[in-house]
């Protein structure tokens, strides 16, 4: 059954709303919190949330089936959908919280939650970055003490509510990534976690078809360190381009981080594919993430270690058992090299995905496969057309284009000068067919798009049966 979450009580207490239930339900209490029924179980509460595609409160009686004990309902769907409702608490003995918004009731409940534990809270924010920092940081923290981190991108509105729950009594630190794809996002998040550090990594263009602007993609971040008390403390880069205007209005105290300010650092020696070599007051540390992006945010792992007072010997032992993250610049090596870094892309990771690509020293040809860049709005454009740019600078051996927003950087390199093999296709499996083509030994291949692109789908072209063994 697991541990005891909230009785369905508490749960009415938190949230609001209208408790509806039979007899016995009481008995046992809520031991997870879903919003997918498919992950159903006995003793959880469901949060039926409606999408693009579908209703979750259509899925009630699935839930219940499972063993499901309780769920959210939205009253304008209480009041349309009562009978049948009535009928699978009774069918099932099931209960339900009856809210304006499932949504909203999630939130309040995870905010309660949280509200129970001694835990230090940790937000951290930014366009690029986010996820890798908190694993860097919750690494580093928990070398001494019970550290917690939400789970791969459980970062959203939906996402890192649900995370919540996870949280035990006996974690000392929580370290919760906060993503953003419309206005309000991170003022929600942060309401729930109530963060005492926040950790902004840059203003980049990420969502900025969502937001309009970069200022605007400022102004909601900057929502992270509103949110932090005047005891609180807030991270953002040392040449942060918007740190007067995140730093206006805030009650906690800013801190930067980089490398003139992250305090003990050093310096590092770049060892390409296999990361850097990092001094640390006086330690030469091994860290093996790669590119200077990684270096930015271990730099702000540190820079928060510090102002926590973990030791030095925590912070090298942490550094140097950070792994990469699925599709954020993982190595694949073999007869061909590949760099998949295929979880996001915007200007800013492209760019900066770009420039270590061509900075390391490799004596193979350097082929570039690039899928289009989502969620960029009236700037899809001008952004893709700065990375025909980009790609014609670097000089590359090869470049393999994917998706529609591509025609634009296909038409540039075909018209360029250079005359670059380059190849755009619309369906994955003929762009993979002709990389695989003409690859050959000692290439050296970037694979980096959109998340929604699922560009990993290519890998298994070039190598046949990859395991997790093939990652640095």
């Amino acid at each position: 059954m697991g541990r005891v979450l909230f009785q369905f009580s508490e749960i009415v207490r938190i949230v609001g709303g209208s408790p509806y239930y039979l007899p016995l339900t009481e008995q046992g209490g809520i031991t997870s919190v879903i919003s997918d029924s498919r992950q159903a179980s006995r003793g959880c509460l469901f949060v039926p949330l409606k999408g693009e595609r579908t209703d979750g409160h259509y899925y009630i009686q699935e839930v219940f089936s499972k063993g499901g004990k309780a769920s959210f309902v939205a009253l304008e769907f209480w009041n349309q959908s009562r009978d049948s409702l009535q009928s699978y608490a009774v069918k099932y003995r099931g209960a339900y919280v009856i809210v304006p918004s499932p949504l909203e009731a999630l939130h309040k409940l995870a905010e309660g939650y949280l509200r129970k534990k001694k835990v230090h809270r940790i937000g951290v924010t930014g366009s690029n970055g986010k996820t890798t920092t908190k694993e860097i940081l919750g690494t580093i923290l928990s070398q001494s003490s019970s550290t917690f981190m939400n789970r791969g991108n459980l970062n959203s509105e939906i996402g890192l509510p649900l995370s919540v729950f996870e949280v035990q009594d006996d974690h000392r630190w929580a370290v919760f990534e906060m993503g953003m794809n419309h206005p309000g996002e991170i003022q929600a998040l942060a309401q729930i976690v109530k963060p005492e550090i926040g950790i902004l990594t840059n203003i980049g263009t990420a969502h900025i078809g969502n937001l309009g602007s970069q200022e605007a993609i400022a102004a909601e971040k900057k929502q992270l360190l509103l949110s932090l008390p005047s005891g609180g403390v807030g991270f953002i880069h040392e040449d942060e381009a918007f740190a007067p205007f995140l730093k206006e209005g805030v009650k906690a105290r800013i801190q930067t981080f980089g490398e003139r300010t992250t305090p003990g650092y050093g310096g590092a020696k770049n060892l390409g594919l296999k990361g850097w070599e990092m001094y640390l007051e006086g330690r030469r540390i091994r860290f093996p993430l790669i590119g200077r992006f990684n270096l930015r945010n271990a730099l702000a792992a540190i820079a928060v270690c510090k102002e926590l007072g973990v030791g030095i010997s925590e912070i090298q032992m942490g550094l140097e058992s950070v792994k990469p993250l699925f599709g954020r610049s993982q190595i694949i090596e073999g007869p061909i090299t590949i760099l998949l870094d295929c979880y996001n892309a915007n200007p800013n990771s492209m760019q900066e995905a770009l420039n270590f690509f061509h900075e390391i020293e490799w004596s193979g040809r350097r082929v570039g496969v690039f899928g289009s860049m989502k969620e960029l709005g009236s700037y899809e454009g001008e952004a893709h057309r700065t990375l025909g740019e980009w790609i014609l600078q670097k000089k590359l051996d090869g470049v393999f284009l994917y998706g529609e927003a591509m025609e634009t950087v296909y038409q540039m390199l075909q018209s360029s000068a250079h005359r670059v093999p380059v190849f755009l296709e619309q369906r994955i499996e003929v762009l993979a067919t002709k990389l695989k083509e003409f690859l050959k030994e000692g290439d050296l291949v970037l694979i980096k798009g959109s998340r929604s692109l699922e560009l990993e789908r290519v890998v298994s072209y070039i190598v046949p049966h990859p395991t997790e063994g093939d990652h640095a």
